[in-house]
């Protein structure tokens, strides 16, 4: 059974970070870099003692993609081939021992394997899955171990026959040998790890009950508004019944619904109030000296009872902002756009040629962000810390933004967050890195847990609003912010761990949340997007895109809406599909698994409903912030199809007036797109045509204006309509 293309190409799809080269996260498997040294000797392995247990062989006959080859008793190499290399074990002949539960052998890598993703069979399923990260390059004999307890025990795995499918990434050409599968029990440290880790769980899922309960709850007592003003802020509200009641402030690194210690309250002496506190503060609690600023927390209302205080409202965030200067709105001026968009990559000359009217820019923080001062950086004091950035990656990025800017084309970016091991300064690395992050995630979530990180995370976040939001647009324009990607795949794209949604969903607000006050300060324009792939209600990962949106909402409206839109990457079923008209997943009701192009109408009824709209009255943006249509190759019949693909979106999208913006992603062919072919433009180093127009590219030109029709004319044959409005469906509710 083939891997579903979601989860093999979606979820690793390459966030082009246009100057400079991510390295993905490793170290799952491995506690050291490798090295190209020759062997020296084997490590050392705990062989099977028990005759319970056996060496786990592998089936030559069950490869997909993949070469296979037995060296010796045990030892196996393999060369991946393509996308989706994997090879199936030989069922066991024995029963598992119930304490035979880590899966361990050594390996050597000619090259990194993005993710390892086991199967249990007999049934080969997603949801019988594990993915298990990076498997490190090393020329050396490795030895791996992962712990397979937990779905070993809800799978009830281990009969007489089981076997498993190892799935070795997404590329090709990488040399792998594997010698010595066995399970064996753990050590006390796993043990040990388990129980932390099992330890988290419980806790986490009764945050996730708490937030449930909090969400639906009906409050006697309200926060009406908070308002932020130069060196204060302004709370007022009411509380309804008899006893002693306080003000207590909710820092961004405090779960609300589970603390039972309130700091910084104060005493409500009438049931309608309105108090002023001043806005920056220190933090308290901690050894070290941070001064933070109020305009990221948020307020309740207390009720004593006893020696314990109980929440009596909803909090509230900051619903008025002080802005320190007026800044235009930037106006949209069409609906073309480009993804992943930097002056560096060439063919700017598109911007005019194809009438682009917005883009994405991706920022990683990480990339640029020092904690000390060094040579050839600009220093930005926030709160009472001077932080640190790039001179030469400012300096590229201003030439990216003056270019927009200076042909009125908006621009959101993208803001992204790397692991401490691929951040360039690894000890800011250290503070914003999550500390549940595991090192399956490209990018991850932003550590809002402790006041240093919040700080730190602010800083480089005032630091770009400060700079890229200035009347005089001097080193060009910020309008948007996607705040990190793909959340609803948040184990790949922003991890923190594997969390409840509501748990997750809460740290995301969060994060938005604190970027949206930011930056309101510069632009009271500024806007911050969620970002989604095109998953609705059929999880891409843990959660479903549509299940986050809906609680979104609900938090908005209980803790002070505020202007978030979204994100969303309505591609293909397929990504390697372009006649998306086929898609079996997308249907034309608001419970579809899938949104893509096919039922665009889908989000565009949920985006215009009263219900999801700002304070129920101002429709969210929405852009399709990444998608396209991919040419399986440079065929003709390939190219036309991918342009008739596109098409059939824009002929879809020009009827449903919810969506804003669509940005073409990939812009240009990139190599580190996993074998897509999904650019307007071919690749810069085609051998016959570097970087040449294909088909789509014209037809991209021709949308939304006089030429239209007639360009668009021939795909019809292609798609199979003779007229463009057989394409547009009614929403079923």
């Amino acid at each position: 059974m083939k891997k579903r293309n979601l989860i093999k190409i979606a979820r690793y799809k390459t966030a082009f970070l246009f100057i400079f080269s991510l390295i993905f996260a490793t170290g799952t498997f491995v506690l050291t870099s490798c090295d190209d040294k020759p062997d020296i000797q084997e490590p050392i392995i705990n062989k099977p003692k028990t005759p319970t247990t056996e060496f786990i062989s592998f089936n030559l006959k069950t490869t997909n993609q993949l070469s296979a080859e037995k060296i010796e008793t045990n030892h196996y190499k393999f060369i991946t081939q393509s996308g989706d290399p994997y090879i199936l074990t030989n069922g066991i002949s024995k029963k598992l021992n119930k304490d035979s539960v880590v899966m361990t052998f050594k390996y050597k890598s000619s090259s990194e394997i993005n993710d390892l993703q086991i199967f249990f069979g007999p049934s080969i399923s997603e949801n019988r899955s594990i993915k298990k990260g990076v498997i490190s390059k090393t020329s050396t004999w490795k030895v791996s171990s992962i712990n397979l307890k937990k779905i070993i025990e809800e799978l009830k795995w281990g009969g007489v026959g089981d076997f498993l499918r190892l799935d070795f990434g997404t590329k090709s050409g990488v040399e792998l040998e594997i010698k010595e599968m066995f399970f064996r029990s753990m050590t006390e440290k796993e043990m040990n790890d388990l129980k932390k880790e099992e330890d988290l769980m419980r806790l986490d899922s009764e945050i996730a009950e708490s937030l449930k309960s909090y969400l639906s709850q009906n409050f006697s007592s309200k926060i009406n508004n908070v308002k932020v003003g130069v060196d204060n802020i302004l709370i007022s509200g009411q509380y309804k019944g008899d006893g002693t009641f306080s003000l207590a402030e909710i820092l961004p690194n405090d779960t609300l619904t589970k603390s039972s210690k309130f700091i910084n309250q104060t005493n409500l002496s009438t049931p309608t109030f309105e108090i002023s506190i001043p806005r920056i503060a220190k933090d308290k609690d901690k050894d070290k000296d941070i001064h933070y600023d109020r305009l990221l927390s948020k307020w309740v209302i207390l009720k004593k009872e006893g020696n314990k205080d109980k929440i009596d409202s909803h909090a509230r965030y900051a619903d008025d902002i002080y802005s320190k200067q007026k800044m235009e709105k930037g106006i949209l001026k069409n609906r073309k756009g480009l993804g992943g968009f930097h002056a560096n990559r060439g063919f700017t000359q598109d911007l005019d040629l194809l009438g682009i009217g917005s883009v994405t820019v991706n920022i990683a923080i990480t990339e640029f962000m020092y904690l000390q001062p060094r040579a050839n950086t600009i220093a930005h004091p926030y709160g009472n810390k001077t932080y640190y950035f790039s001179v030469d990656y400012i300096n590229n990025l201003d030439k990216t933004l003056r270019l927009t800017s200076s042909k009125d084309i908006i621009v959101a970016a993208i803001i992204l967050v790397q692991s401490s091991q691929n951040s360039v300064d690894q000890e800011i690395g250290k503070i914003l890195e999550h500390p549940n992050y595991t090192s399956e995630g490209i990018f991850t979530m932003p550590n809002i847990t402790t006041q240093e990180g919040i700080n730190c995370y602010a800083a480089a976040l005032d630091f770009l609003s400060s700079r890229y939001n200035r009347p005089d647009n001097s080193y060009g324009r910020i309008d948007k912010w996607i705040m990190h990607n793909e959340v609803d795949a948040g184990l790949t794209w922003t991890n923190m761990g594997n969390k409840p949604m509501l748990v997750y969903l809460d740290t995301y607000i969060k994060s938005m949340r604190l970027c949206h006050n930011i930056t309101r300060q510069y632009d009271e324009h500024s806007e911050v997007l969620g970002s989604f792939t095109h998953s609705w209600t059929e999880s891409v990962e843990s959660y479903s895109s549509k299940e986050m949106l809906t609680n979104m909402q609900k938090f908005s409206s209980v803790e002070g809406d505020f202007q978030w839109g979204v994100a969303y990457h309505p591609y293909p079923q397929d990504l390697n599909e372009p006649k998306t008209w086929n898609d079996s997943k997308a249907t034309f009701s608001m419970n579809s698994p899938l949104v893509t192009f096919k039922n665009l109408e889908v989000i565009d009824a949920w985006i215009r409903k009263s219900d999801n709209k700002f304070k129920n009255s101002v429709k969210r943006t929405l852009w399709l912030s990444e998608n396209g249509t991919n040419s399986r190759t440079y065929s003709d019949k390939d190219l036309k199809e991918q342009a008739a693909g596109f098409a059939y979106a824009w002929k879809k999208m020009k009827n449903l007036d919810g969506i804003d913006g669509f940005q073409w992603h990939n812009w240009i062919d990139n190599r580190h797109e996993f074998g897509l072919k999904i650019g307007l433009r071919k690749f810069p180093d085609d051998e016959n045509d570097p970087g040449g127009e294909k088909p789509v590219w014209y037809v991209y030109q021709a949308a939304d204006t006089d030429n239209e029709d007639k360009v668009f004319e021939p795909y019809k044959v292609i798609v199979g309509v003779k007229d463009w409005s057989e394409i547009m469906k009614t929403v079923i509710y």
